[in-house]
């Protein structure tokens, strides 16, 4: 297999430098991590960016940063890249994941239990 055919080691890094037009991290402040939810808020149109048009085909129905990126297999930060292009542009919303449900005090628990027993 030549480097020009691709392979199981991703894609080539010249693919990449072009997807990105040469950038490396997002240009804005929108930061993204691995969890972060993303939601499409438009169509693709003609003449975009087939890695732009993908995303917005892909989360239509919302979609972690690591799923985009496994789903067009490519790295976290190029798809980083390309999400802040699109959030930029209005074209996508970014959700902050769910946090984890925080746990009641043990006092209060305790005295809720207490109180069902005296019933």
């Amino acid at each position: 297999m030549t480097a020009d055919q691709g392979g199981s080691d991703g894609p080539e890094p010249d693919r990449l430098y072009v997807i990105t037009r040469g950038r490396t991290g997002p240009s804005g402040p929108g930061v993204f991590d691995l969890v972060t939810m993303i939601v499409s808020l438009a169509e693709p149109t003609p003449g975009m960016q087939p890695e732009h048009a993908a995303i917005l085909r892909l989360c239509r129905s919302p979609l972690s940063v690591a799923e985009v990126s496994a789903y067009l297999e490519l790295p976290t930060s190029v798809v980083a890249v390309l999400l802040a292009d699109l959030l930029d542009d209005g074209r996508i919303e970014a959700r902050a994941a769910v946090p984890a449900a925080e746990l009641p005090d043990r006092a209060l628990l305790e005295a809720v239990i207490h109180g069902l027993q005296r019933l």
